[in-house]
Order: C-alpha cells, then structure tokens, then sequence
C-alpha cells in the first residue's frame, strides 16, 4: 500500500505574486500583437472582401503600393460617378481604420444584372471569344467561385479579364483591384484641380494644346499596337471611353474586347476603332488617316 507524501517543497517562485507580468519568462518568439476592431459599421459602408476573394479574382502582381488589403478596411460608399445602359460606376473609399493614411479612393463599376443583354450588338462581339487562359479552365472544372462565375458569361467577367490582361501587357488601362460577383474594383483616374483630385475627363471633353494632342496620338498608336500583337481589339474604342489624365491618355470600358482574328468581325472593329480616334484628333486639327493607322496596326499584327 502506497503512502501520500504531503512534505514535499516547491520552489519559491512556484506562485506567482500577482506584481508580475503574466509574459515574464515567455519567449518572444511565441508573443505577437493586435488590433481590435469595432463591429459597427456606418450608413453606405461594408467590411471588405479582399481576403475572401481567390486569387483570380485580385489584381495581377506585382500591385502598386496603394492597394489597401488589409482584412480590417472598410469600404465607404461616396456617390455615383458615372451612370450608363449596362453598368454605373461609383466613387467607393477603402480604408483600414487603424492606418488612415492608407486610405484610397476607388472606381466601382457595378454591372445591373447577371446577363447584361442589353448591350448593343452584343453577339457580334461574343461570336468566337474562347477562354484561352487555362486558369479560367481549371477554375471551371474545380467549381469554385471564380470558375462559377466564370461559367455565369457575365460581362463582368469579361472586362474584368479584359482589364488583367491589358494591365499585364503594360497599356494605359486602370488597375484592376477586384471583382465580386457583377462589381469590379479599379483604379480612378484623376487630375488635380485647385489642389483637389477629381475625375479625369473623357477625350472627347477636352481641347488640349497641340503638343498635348500629338502626344496622345502615340500613345494610342503604341496602346492599339500592343493590342494588335497580343491578338486583341478594343471593340469599341472612342473619345467617349478614352480618359484625358493630364498628359495621359488611359483607356476605359472593355467589356466587348475581341479576338483579332478569331473574331469574324475582329478587322471590321479595329478598322472603326481607327476612324473613332482619328476622326477626333482630325477635329483637334492633327492630319491623321484612319486607313493608314489600320495598315500600320495590321504591319503589327502580322
């Protein structure tokens, strides 16, 4: 039979005198910090999604510095900006609420409805578009979120793609921050007024002087040669679509881009991207031909 041995002695700092920090002799490898945040939200705001979004569903990398993801930002509606047939675009500000100086005003462009039949013409730009990329293709087979919207055919989807690829190619476009279901996040584009940021003005608003004019000539040209070589058109490229940032030019609405040559109508749409453009800088007093910009582009795409 066992006995109970009741003498034994414990060190003497086995009880903690209640003056001493409940992290002394902890290393600090295993000790980390953390923000709390409040659970209430105000009028017009929303947690953000970042964190919840898949990878095709972000921007490309590498992204500019102004990106906010942290998983505590909040987004802030701030008003419409634009409205149109197939989508309005609206002024959203993202900001984490522990670093404010982070915070960054975005373009959230919010298509109606999930078909979006109501734009024009819209088979004559569908007609032979396929998913070359293969991460749309095993998206689709593993069912995720991106992969079923995706097989949804939005257009969303296909600006968003659209934008990515555009972005990945170097061309004047917004930087596509993410897509949620029918909205799409993007960089907006401004000039700076009296000290304030305020939204860049489209092409066909402007009278620039003709340095500035001629400048944005080549960068269309350079922009619709990049397309062209990565076997692409605009579809609908205007001075309605087409932002004057300053010095600038940025292209805007992608949605309908095209396959050069998969597309049956793929040089009928370049051609007409051609005459939109040029018909403007003509107006804007540069000697510009449309039929000489298309056989310069088709040099550059074939």
């Amino acid at each position: 039979m066992s006995h109970l041995h009741t003498d034994r002695t414990f060190p003497e700092d086995f009880l903690r005198p209640d003056d001493r920090s409940p992290l002394e002799g902890i290393d600090e490898s295993f000790v980390f910090t953390y923000d709390t945040y409040s659970d209430e939200l105000g009028e017009g705001q929303r947690w953000s999604r970042w964190e919840d979004l898949e990878a095709l569903m972000k921007g490309p990398e590498p992204r500019p510095d102004w990106v906010v993801t942290s998983s505590g930002a909040v987004d802030t509606e701030l008003g419409v900006l634009k409205t149109g047939k197939e989508a309005d675009v609206f002024l959203l500000e993202r900001e984490d609420p522990h670093r404010p100086e982070t915070a960054v005003v975005m373009a959230a462009k919010r298509y109606r409805d999930t078909d979006h039949r109501s734009f024009h013409r819209a088979a004559s730009y569908t007609e032979g578009r396929s998913m070359k990329r293969s991460r749309d293709n095993r998206a689709l087979k593993r069912k995720s979120t991106w992969g079923r919207q995706v097989a949804a055919g939005e257009w969303a989807v296909s600006e968003w793609n659209a934008l990515r690829r555009c972005w990945e190619l170097g061309l004047p476009v917004p930087y596509p921050v993410q897509i949620d279901e029918t909205e799409i996040l993007m960089e907006w584009i401004t000039v700076t007024v009296g000290g304030e940021a305020e939204t860049a003005p489209r092409v066909s608003q402007v009278r620039p002087d003709p340095s500035v004019v001629e400048g944005y000539y080549e960068q269309l040209r350079d922009a619709m040669a990049t397309l062209v070589q990565a076997g692409l058109v605009h579809g609908d490229l205007s001075p309605y679509n087409t932002l004057a940032a300053g010095d600038r030019l940025v292209i805007i609405d992608l949605p309908q881009m095209v396959d050069l040559v998969g597309n049956p109508r793929g040089m009928d749409f370049l051609l007409r991207d051609c005459a939109n453009m040029c018909a403007w800088f003509r107006s804007r007093g540069l000697g510009v031909d449309e039929q000489e910009l298309f056989g310069e582009l088709m040099a550059h795409a074939f």
